[in-house]
């Protein structure tokens, strides 16, 4: 049925290659063409970039129909992703495939479909992508249950994912590269909340959980191969490989959650630098370390000696001047400096400035978007939670890259109390200026405006300290 939608949408000159291509044509062994296009409905911007791991192959330009069609006189097959800024998903090409998608921009994700020669195990793929982000989206809740809990829940989830892999697989019968990817999906996704675990449940709960872990716990990490290139850029990978190295810098700390995050970060870019043996795959593993931890977790007043390692082990030298511009804007929120100014509005579309809002109370910003939902609920019951301890404190909400209908909506949906709502009218300048990229970020300010913590988290247990 959404095939269907499809190809009513798209134009002749689409619908013949797609029929040309869904039949089993033969192929000369050195012929690697394959062809790429679609509709993007709402479009962001006029073009769709075409990349390999985290290179820019082609920039494809939309037509006045929004529609675009791409011909590639040699496409190796494997693992590539598409950006429509800024999101972006996954597009795996056999030799010779033909793929076309739809998607409108403003629920990328769950409008996007394929159709074409190939389509069926890309329909795969976004399936279980969705599957695996609402079952991560529901992590949260359960990460502060007791292990029995918690190990029950995530087994069944991998049971029936397991029973929709082989399902599918027996269905489509693809090849074993793809095969690969497919099982990584399933698996890591698996891995990665067992490795979650230990150190979130410590951090949400204060419980230190190792000693009633069962000594098969991580049997799985003896059969994992972690220096398969194909699968660098992959997000169950990434997020794997990150909840390990968080798990085994935690376990070399004898579960206690290490409060030095210079010391922690550059023991992950160790163990990553000893993990890791294929270049590619340990590059996209540093920068990963890089990110999160001058995003989220730095020490801001002692950067340049995990920079100095970073760029120590990371041959990828473009990554090092992305990073080194992070570090300098890091530098930007240290204590007691202003926000840099980025540009809000509030319900009434009126321009507004942060200041508005202080009252000359210490104040939390705190952040959320659509499309994280169960973020949207938790963080407001935890303000809420926090207002009623905290009277004296001030709380401003700020949406960080909804279009400015889908944040109204959203107030229908649900009934925010007594708090500030603003909206960021640039998610660029917002992730630059703030360095904001992920929605758990929580800024402080004093009640002149100035910072008093620009990396805090709601959702440590020991946030309160920071009041």
């Amino acid at each position: 049925m959404i095939q269907n939608n499809i190809k009513y949408f798209l134009p002749l000159s689409i619908l013949a290659l797609t029929t040309l291509f869904s039949c089993k044509k033969a192929f000369q062994p050195d012929n690697y063409v394959a062809y790429f296009g679609g509709e993007i409905i709402n479009p962001q911007d006029n073009y769709v970039v075409f990349m390999k791991d985290e290179t820019v192959i082609d920039t494809i330009f939309l037509d006045k129909s929004n529609r675009f069609l791409h011909k590639f006189d040699s496409l190796a097959p494997g693992l590539y992703t598409f950006k429509h800024a800024p999101e972006f998903q996954y597009i795996y090409f056999d030799k010779n495939d033909s793929l076309m998608i739809r998607l409108n921009s403003l629920d990328f994700d769950n409008s996007l479909s394929f159709c074409g020669r190939g389509d069926e195990k890309n329909n795969f793929l976004i399936d279980l992508y969705l599957k695996n982000e609402q079952d991560r989206s529901n992590l949260y809740d359960i990460l502060d249950k007791d292990l029995e809990t918690y190990t029950n829940a995530i087994d069944s989830s991998y049971k029936n994912r397991r029973t929709y892999y082989q399902k599918r697989k027996s269905q489509i019968n693809w090849n074993d590269n793809f095969d690969a990817i497919a099982q990584a999906g399933v698996d890591l996704h698996y891995f990665y909340k067992k490795e979650l675990y230990p150190y979130v449940h410590e951090y949400k709960t204060g419980e230190n959980i190792c000693p009633k872990l069962p000594k098969d716990y991580y049997s799985y990490r003896k059969s994992l191969n972690l220096n398969n290139p194909d699968l660098g850029s992959f997000s169950p990978f990434i997020k794997y490989v990150s909840a390990l190295l968080n798990n085994v810098t935690y376990e070399k700390g004898k579960c206690k959650l290490e409060t030095k995050s210079l010391e922690k970060n550059i023991a992950k870019l160790n163990i990553a630098d000893t993990l890791l043996k294929d270049q590619n795959v340990k590059n996209i593993v540093l920068n990963n370390i890089a990110y999160m931890y001058l995003l989220e977790d730095q020490n801001m007043y002692n950067n340049k000696k995990f920079i100095d390692r970073y760029i120590e082990l990371s041959s990828d030298e473009e990554k090092h001047r992305e990073v080194t511009q992070i570090y300098n804007a890091v530098q930007n929120l240290k204590v007691g400096n202003q926000l840099p100014k980025i540009d809000l509005i509030d319900k009434n579309s009126k321009a507004v400035s942060i200041n508005d809002f202080l009252k000359n109370q210490e104040t939390v910003v705190f952040f959320w978007t659509t499309h994280a939902e169960s973020h949207i609920k938790s963080v407001h019951e935890k303000v809420n939670f926090l207002k009623e301890k905290h009277p004296n404190i001030n709380f401003i909400a700020i949406n960080i890259n909804d279009s400015k209908e889908n944040w109204l909506e959203t107030f229908k949906k649900y009934n925010f109390k007594d708090v500030v709502e603003l909206k960021a009218t640039n998610f660029d300048e917002i992730k630059e200026n703030w360095v904001i990229t992920k929605v758990h970020r929580t800024i402080i300010l004093n009640p002149d405006g100035t910072i008093k913590n620009a990396f805090a988290n709601l959702f440590d247990a020991h946030f309160e300290k920071n009041l």
